[in-house]
């Protein structure tokens, strides 16, 4: 079969080839990507590559497979543990309390004061992290900050009692939740604004119930873009990195600080291949949790299209 180029009617009445032969890009269309392949590039692929090299390397660059056995080993392993644990629950913590919240803005006035604030709220926290937020928790709970002040004064509760908790796993857990629920709002919500209202009216027409509905309709059409979203949280804390850096000065409880001590050791040099080695590490489980994301994309692709 033969490919025909699109073609275009000008105003005189005729018409030309557009995207050359077969339909193909043109040089221009290319020229035009060439800034944005040189950033990729740059950016992105070229330290993949190293990554992925480097892990495969010791030292003195002869290949080895110590480093990827490093990884299901002592203290490197329990890193990767700690960070799925914790990537896991802030990822399920700000699903379950974003999907609620953005249902609330969802069912009320499209154009009400409300779902405007929430919205532009959500876009400028789910990016507030790294050294501002680290510190904007330590100013609010840290050991001499405002709310840990007030109780300690008022009603004699000393949050930091038992232990320092803020510089440890539960202090990351509530600090990576802070940006894990607007980021959920602003994944969820055009899978809760697509729900068209014919589909409960044939629904109640029918003799449904509310159950029914969400039984049979809603339910099945908000899973995939739940647990999609759900995903994409869990990629977001797994690969998270300036505010655990921020926040915790002591130990490498998690993988990227594991990298980092790796990479930047003084003590014991010549680890940067297992830094690298990590981070194909973190490569692979992100890759996997996003391969799973589109798929369930497809599905609701699918949901769309009818």
């Amino acid at each position: 079969m033969t490919s025909v180029a699109p073609v275009a009617t000008t105003p005189g009445g005729s018409t030309e080839i557009k995207g050359g032969a077969a339909g193909r890009p043109s040089a221009a269309a290319w020229l035009v990507a060439v800034p944005f392949l040189a950033f990729a590039g740059t950016f992105l692929v070229y330290p993949t590559v190293l990554v992925l090299v480097g892990a495969f390397q010791d030292s003195n660059g002869a290949f080895t497979l110590t480093n990827l056995e490093t990884l299901f080993t002592g203290v490197v392993f329990d890193a990767f543990v700690r960070s799925i644990e914790l990537s896991a629950l802030t990822a399920l913590i700000g699903a379950v309390f974003g999907a609620l919240l953005t249902w609330a803005i969802a069912v009320g006035n499209p154009d009400g004061m409300l779902r405007r604030v929430v919205v532009a709220g959500s876009g400028v926290l789910a990016q507030f992290g790294g050294v501002p937020l680290a510190f904007a928790f330590l100013a609010t709970v840290g050991f001499e900050g405002l709310v840990t002040k007030f109780l300690r004064d008022n009603a004699g509760i000393d949050l930091f009692a038992g232990s320092a908790w803020l510089f440890e796993l539960p202090g990351l857990t509530l600090v990576y939740t802070f940006f894990q629920i607007p980021l959920m709002v602003i994944v969820f919500l055009p899978a809760l604004d697509g729900l068209r209202p014919q589909w409960r009216e044939a629904n109640a027409s029918l003799g449904g119930t509310s159950w029914t509905y969400w039984r049979h309709v809603g339910g099945p059409i908000l899973t995939p873009p739940f647990l999609g979203a759900l995903l994409l949280l869990f990629a977001n804390a797994f690969s998270a990195y300036a505010t655990a850096a921020a926040l915790v000065s002591q130990g490498s409880p998690i993988v990227p600080l594991q990298i980092r001590g790796f990479l930047t050791g003084e003590v014991v040099l010549g680890q940067e291949n297992l830094g690298k080695a990590l981070g194909l590490g973190m490569v692979v489980v992100v890759s996997i949790a996003m391969g799973v994301n589109v798929l369930l994309q497809r599905r609701v692709a699918k949901w769309v299209r009818q």
